[in-house]
């Protein structure tokens, strides 16, 4: 078996020493990452709830072409990660997370000022274009701009800006939307972009460098276009439907564009993505182990409205905040976690939280019609601890098994991992809630107006609560298999390097 250079091997060729010499700046490079990917995961997350005041001053349905402004900046991100975290390997980190934090801001601006949906839809693409190339950079530049002995940490410290730009998109969405306009949504981004700019011009600006090697512009394409296939249909099949032939259609392109592309990769001399890099033990355990963490995870967020809100009738604020003790533990745990595998490395802290997570998961399917507020939250909490101390950890093991003069395409499949697994997540979980009936009986109790409270439980049709409470469950119970799989796969990487 051929076996890759370490992370600290030296470096052979001035050319690629310009590109993968470790960036000056450390904490205020960290930093600057971390606002860069604060906002772009804060405008995921943003939009939802955005949407009817959109679709109401465009006067289009609100389950019409309204819904391109969410699928159009998700699709592009997740088909452009690996190109330009490649690209990144060839002429430099810092040119590309530039450009994308350029073309974000511009993006920002055009959909706030969009006269008309279609336009909207267009700038949302464009800030696609610029998330994908600030996502497939920060892993590396984090890496890159602070001692080995102390990624871990700041590793832990990305986790925390992407998980506080998740959980406060909704919150800060209703406020804007609520108080000033939905173009305030995208306005908002202006001000952190410019800063953003700004800072990077001043700690890690530009050079183009010349690594030498050459980009595959033929494997670019068909990745993205597999990855960007399977992405849409992964993440509407619930909705479209998975035996419609929209849906079968665009998988079966993202199958034949994945297949083509691994053929030319394999055969490719300048591949956009290494193969080498998977005959390395613990870089395949921990992206595999990543992707079985956000399939166990990612589908809390997706599940528990169903059920705070169909089942038990809360409001979207009583909602959000039940959700809060999730990634308020995640971000108090990571940067902790973080600290501690530049210690003891990923070995055993990755099964171990992994290993939480399926508890916690198992425990989230003891919640019945009446389970207090508490009783929700402190499980919600045990989930984030799972998540905290798996993230930082397990992507550090992961940049430390590629090269220097590969980090950026690591960054890029550690991306696209990420990015995928949350797709598949919300489509499995999505998928076994409604065949055990879930989201048809949980539609019914809507439309009842049937909901349970903890005092009285009054006006309960006790059929549909079970059949909601089955599916639900399975869907959870699931979830906690794919975490202890995970675990298992952790187990599996032995020592990875310190």
């Amino acid at each position: 078996m051929q076996t890759l250079p370490s992370a600290s091997a030296p470096r052979a060729g001035g050319a690629a020493t310009v590109l993968t010499s470790r960036t000056a700046g450390g904490a205020p490079v960290v930093a600057l990452v971390c606002l860069g990917l604060f906002m772009t995961t804060l405008d995921a997350s943003i939009v939802n709830i955005g949407l009817p005041s959109i679709a109401r001053a465009f006067h289009t349905p609100l389950d019409g072409t309204v819904e391109w402004i969410i699928i159009c900046y998700l699709v592009v991100i997740g088909g452009l990660l690996l190109t330009f975290g490649r690209l990144s390997d060839i002429v430099g980190r810092s040119p590309i997370w530039l450009t994308g934090l350029l073309v974000f801001t511009a993006g920002s601006a055009v959909c706030g000022a969009a006269p008309s949906l279609p336009l909207l839809i267009a700038a949302r693409a464009l800030q696609g274009v610029g998330g994908a190339m600030i996502f497939s950079t920060s892993t590396a530049l984090i890496s890159g701009a602070v001692p080995a002995t102390q990624r871990g940490h700041a590793l832990g410290w990305g986790a925390v800006a992407i998980a506080l730009g998740a959980s406060t998109g909704p919150t800060i969405g209703g406020l804007l939307t609520a108080y000033a306009s939905w173009r305030w949504i995208f306005y908002v981004n202006v001000p952190i972009g410019l800063l953003a700019i700004l800072a990077t011009l001043r700690l890690i600006p530009p050079k183009i460098g010349h690594s030498g090697e050459r980009f595959d512009p033929w494997g670019a394409l068909l990745l993205a276009v597999a990855l960007a296939s399977l992405n849409l249909g992964l993440s509407f099949g619930q909705e479209w439907g998975w035996t419609s032939a929209r849906v079968l259609g665009i998988l079966l392109l993202g199958v034949a564009s994945l297949t083509a592309g691994v053929f030319v990769e394999a055969r490719s001399t300048h591949p956009i993505i290494d193969m080498r890099l998977f005959r390395n033990r613990v870089f395949v355990s921990a992206v595999a182990s990543l992707l079985c963490s956000m399939l166990a995870l990612f589908a809390i967020g997706f599940l528990m409205p169903f059920y705070a809100e169909e089942l038990r009738g809360f409001s979207t604020v009583r909602t959000g905040l039940l959700l809060t003790p999730y990634p308020i533990a995640m971000a108090i745990v990571s940067p902790v976690a973080g600290a501690l595998s530049d210690r003891v490395g990923s070995r055993w802290l990755a099964p171990l939280a992994l290993a939480i997570t399926a508890v916690a998961l198992l425990l989230l399917t003891q919640l019945d019609a009446t389970t207090t507020m508490p009783a929700m939250a402190w499980r919600l909490a045990l989930a984030g601890v799972g998540l905290g101390l798996f993230q930082a950890p397990n992507t550090r093991a992961l940049m430390d098994a590629a090269p220097e003069s590969q980090q950026g395409m690591a960054s890029g499949v550690f991306a696209t991992t990420r990015v995928t697994g949350q797709a598949l997540s919300v489509a499995i979980a999505g998928a076994v809630f409604a065949s055990f009936g879930g989201a048809a009986a949980g539609s019914a109790l809507v439309a009842g107006g049937t909901h349970v409270t903890a005092a009285t439980g009054a006006g309960l049709r006790a059929e549909e609560v079970t059949t909601f409470l089955r599916g639900f469950h399975a869907a959870l119970a699931t979830c906690a298999a794919f975490a202890a799989v995970g675990a298992l796969l952790a187990l599996m990487r032995g020592h990875d390097r310190r």
